[in-house]
């Protein structure tokens, strides 16, 4: 594991998971059209949905993470400074990862001990949360085989769910702590039924909830019919979005991103 410098790590806002979803915009919402690869404003974060469970994230200060990398992201040659895995399934990770990339996190316990990052890169810091999968065709469970990654950076709190598989515990719930924004897998199949996503996205109640792990367009309208009670939905037919914490929306938010690999 890797832990930047004490001065790195005071060009990252603070952030301590705790940040509401009620209105704290200062001023006029700023909207930016740049894409992957652009420089990110001061202060923010960009967020580019790949394919399947694949994000990319890019914090000011030229950070970059992509979650459950698979080794594949486009056409473009692009070397993340960190990716997380985890291995429900081959979509989610690979045994050969670029060889340039600095970190490669995998979210599933190795020699007997599960997984335990907590990575500083100063102007984002990585961490996880572990939770149990099933092994599909059986009745068993591998404990702690998955893993939520955490992402502060810009003073917001990223959480990715993965194949999260079980609501998580209250202890979980704690090492979670307050999420500003979460990737949330919504097939209800493999991972979480639907009902019992929906419980979890009202318990975490981000400011923003981007689907993904779709499977089908039915299935992505049946998970946004179960949140239009509570939460707002936002479908820019874009697949990318600019978050910062005074651009944070004022009500619960569902932001529906259309995966498009990097070009």
């Amino acid at each position: 594991m890797a832990v930047a410098s004490g001065a790195a790590a005071q060009d990252r806002i603070p952030s301590h998971c705790i940040a509401l979803a009620g209105p704290v915009q200062t001023g006029p919402q700023r909207v930016w059209r740049a894409g992957f690869g652009d420089p990110v404003v001061q202060d923010s974060v960009r967020i580019s949905y790949i394919d399947h469970a694949t994000f990319a994230i890019e914090a000011s200060g030229n950070v970059t993470a992509v979650t459950d990398y698979t080794g594949w992201l486009g056409g473009a040659d692009v070397v993340p400074d960190v990716v997380t895995m985890n291995h429900a399934h081959s979509t989610h990770w690979t045994d050969r990862p670029d060889p340039r990339i600095p970190h490669v996190l995998r979210g599933w316990p190795e020699a007997g001990q599960p997984a335990e990052h907590r990575l500083d890169l100063g102007a984002m810091l990585v961490r996880n949360v572990t939770t149990d999968i099933r092994y599909y065709g059986t009745e068993g469970v591998e404990p702690d085989g998955n893993s939520i990654f955490i992402f502060e950076a810009a003073g917001l709190c990223i959480g990715h769910l993965s194949h999260l598989h079980h609501e998580p515990t209250p202890a979980q719930y704690a090492r979670i702590g307050r999420l500003d924004v979460v990737f949330a897998p919504v097939d209800g199949t493999v991972t979480l039924d639907q009902p019992s996503m929906i419980r979890v996205m009202k318990r975490l109640r981000a400011s923003v909830v981007i689907p993904m792990h779709w499977f089908s367009g039915q299935r992505l309208e049946r998970f946004l019919d179960g949140m239009q009670e509570d939460f707002l939905i936002e479908r820019q037919g874009v697949s990318f979005t600019e978050l910062s914490l005074d651009t944070l929306p004022r009500q619960p938010t569902v932001r529906v991103l259309e995966p498009a690999l990097l070009p």
